[in-house]
């Protein structure tokens, strides 16, 4: 992992506190070394303007990917998609931006920060296709066994929920225990997938041995064309 300009690991935020510290920038290696530490960062202003924060939510909703919940009216559902991983990466962030959905976050720095690390690797979305159209999806960061679930979107009903489970396929494919995907919050549509929420604590023990896990294989191969680590 590339070195990073500020230093994460300094900060002690206190039980209960989910917004840790604000400012800094959208360099890979800053973003990477957020998340590596426990972090992700998310506009203070509406619509996602404004200096960035940097939270630590405590609790923080998590999915062990062998403990998804597939409902049998989700398991239907599922028959009528096609899932795709990291062919329509740059739709699934525009989908997931879309500022008409409610809390709209995403701007175009950010998207722009996510489409530089997809092109470096460290980025991965999850598509859902129905009848050969982009249904919904997800994207967010790979980092050994850890997946940061950043945003998902949906266009018909189950199409996130089906991206979801997805993803915990891609996390258990080749039988690796200890995965972690974080989604930031327990929300009560995403406990219905099996999401819980842990106190950070927790959180941070999973978090180092996720980090020490190799990357899953459908997310390990680089994407064409990319050779090197550049901050550009």
């Amino acid at each position: 992992m590339p070195p990073a300009r500020f230093d994460f690991a300094h900060l002690t935020p206190e039980a209960g506190e989910d917004l840790v510290a604000s400012g800094g920038d959208l360099l890979p290696s800053t973003l990477l070394a957020a998340y590596a530490a426990g972090y992700f960062p998310m506009g203070l202003g509406g619509g996602g303007e404004g200096p960035l924060g940097w939270w630590s939510p405590d609790p923080r909703g998590v999915l062990l990917p062998a403990a998804v919940h597939v409902s049998r009216s989700l398991r239907r559902s599922l028959r009528r998609f096609e899932v795709r991983v990291d062919t329509a990466f740059a739709d699934v962030v525009d989908g997931c931006a879309d500022p008409s959905r409610e809390g709209a976050w995403i701007t175009a720095d950010v998207a722009a920060a996510y489409r530089r690390l997809h092109a470096l690797g460290w980025a991965h979305s999850v598509e859902v296709f129905e009848d050969g159209e982009l249904a919904g999806g997800l994207y967010g960061i790979s980092i050994g066994g850890l997946f940061a679930a950043e945003s998902k979107f949906h266009r018909t009903t189950d199409a996130s929920k089906a991206a979801v489970v997805a993803l915990a396929g891609v996390m258990t494919s080749d039988g690796v225990e200890g995965r972690l995907v974080d989604v930031q919050w327990r929300t009560e549509h995403l406990a219905t997938l099996g999401v819980q929420a842990v106190p950070r604590g927790r959180y941070l023990r999973l978090l180092g041995a996720a980090l020490a896990l190799p990357v899953p294989p459908s997310f390990s191969a680089r994407p064409e064309g990319c050779t090197s680590y550049d901050e550009g």
